[in-house]
């Protein structure tokens, strides 16, 4: 394996997709590798996405398996390191985000690092530190009824605050509207008056193109997929790094086609409704029938054995706010959402007995446990079908198509325009 330039650590699997996205658009060839790997990886890549499933777990293992991550990628030759978390900051008071940005931080011996999830093409934006989804504050949007990671606070500079001893501020728009060398005073003015940490603003993809610039001499980035945009740049006008215009070249893959859904996000609810109304074939998976001990994993590969042939079919676990927390009050918050992983990534097996080599899949958590159900080890990144929504090429056992995409991603129409453009 050539000595990649970027190395990063993702706290879940849709979310490396997501920022192996943004690097291939900028050029860099790169692999996603499912957990720490525990050898060298025999591939010419420019970037290298270790995706974890960190985002939920308790802090003490979150920090564990980053720290494995960045060993690895240290020893593999990286210039650069990125810690990766949702556009949303999903994350709770306790963790994982500022927690495992300290530890990076002190394994590097780097005194500083920014922080920005916004991604202004998927409608997340950051100004005066405020998080916005759409034209809406982060805690009025959906995101406050996440059940796993709630985000009740807006206030990015005050969310991360509670979870680092570090100090944090504020890059504000002003600066950052002035240019790279600006951002870098502001970085400068922070760290000398004792901050650890800088939230910075951003409202559109120049802003990220321009604090990726400002970044080049940081060692470590955090933030969303979209501060990546500028990073590639740096490379290139460092010489590291030629011009590219195959780094997102997938080998096609042949077979029968699935989605498959986990998700509970208002825009994945979407996407299966458009799904349902279009007449197309799906088949819901309800997680208290799970509980009960009904067998809905034979009961829906049964069902979709003679629908394959003719075209590809849902099965989903998506459902609205109030049934998902009827089933969290009768079976708990975490045994929910392991139950229905565990059906769809066992479908997911069956399916690919059946024939099935493309899958798109919904939900960070859903994905992760389809990737490793079908003991996918790596993923080549190719083409964004939306912005933070690539299709991959997955080797392991067999090779499959996949599209991994987090809950909040995409149109409507998604599942039906993912399919159109795979590999």
């Amino acid at each position: 394996m050539s000595q990649p330039l970027l190395g990063c650590i993702a706290d879940d699997f849709t979310g490396g997709t997501d920022l192996a996205s943004m690097l291939v658009r900028g050029g860099m060839r790169t692999l996603q590798v499912i957990g720490v790997p525990t050898g060298p990886i025999e591939a010419d890549v420019d970037a290298v996405v270790i995706a974890l499933k960190s985002r939920t777990l308790p802090v003490d293992e979150a920090v564990q398996e980053s720290l494995a991550a960045l060993a690895w990628l240290k020893a593999a030759g990286c210039r650069q390191y990125f810690f990766k978390y949702c556009s949303t900051f999903d994350s709770t008071a306790q963790g994982n985000i500022g927690p495992v940005a300290d530890a990076l931080l002190d394994a590097l011996e780097a005194p500083f690092a920014l922080a920005c999830p916004a991604f202004p093409e998927n409608q997340r934006t950051l100004f005066n530190g405020h998080l916005f989804v759409g034209d809406t504050l982060l805690s009025e949007s959906g995101m406050r009824h996440h059940p796993l990671t709630p985000m009740t606070d807006a206030n990015l500079v005050r969310v991360l605050q509670q979870q680092t001893s570090r100090k944090v501020g504020l890059v504000r728009h002003a600066a950052v509207s002035q240019g790279a060398n600006a951002i870098r005073t502001a970085f400068a003015e922070l760290q000398a008056q004792g901050h650890g940490y800088a939230i910075i603003d951003a409202i559109s993809n120049a802003d990220l193109i321009t604090i990726g610039e400002a970044a080049s001499d940081q060692v470590l980035i955090t933030g969303g997929s979209g501060v990546a945009l500028g990073l590639p740049d740096n490379f290139k006008r460092s010489g590291l790094l030629p011009e590219a215009s195959s780094a997102s070249t997938l080998p096609s893959v042949e077979g029968l086609a699935a989605v498959l859904s986990g998700s509970c996000s208002i825009a994945t609810n979407g996407q299966v409704a458009a799904w349902r109304e279009s007449g197309r074939a799906s088949f819901a998976i309800d997680p208290l029938e799970l509980a009960d001990g009904h067998d809905l994993v034979t009961r829906a590969l049964d069902w979709a054995q003679p629908l394959l042939p003719r075209g590809p079919v849902l099965v989903y676990a998506s459902a609205q706010p109030e049934a998902v927390k009827a089933v969290q009050a009768r079976l708990g918050v975490q045994a929910a959402g392991e139950i229905v992983e565990r059906a769809l990534s066992q479908i997911a097996v069956g399916l690919l007995e059946l024939g099935v080599r493309t899958f798109v899949v919904a939900g960070g958590e859903t994905s992760g446990a389809v990737v490793k159900a079908l003991d996918v080890e790596a993923l080549r990144i190719g083409a964004s079908i939306t912005p933070g929504v690539p299709w991959t090429v997955g080797h392991g056992r067999v090779t499959v198509a996949l599209a991994l995409k987090s809950g909040n991603f995409g149109g409507r129409d998604f599942f039906t325009e993912a399919l159109e453009l795979a590999p």
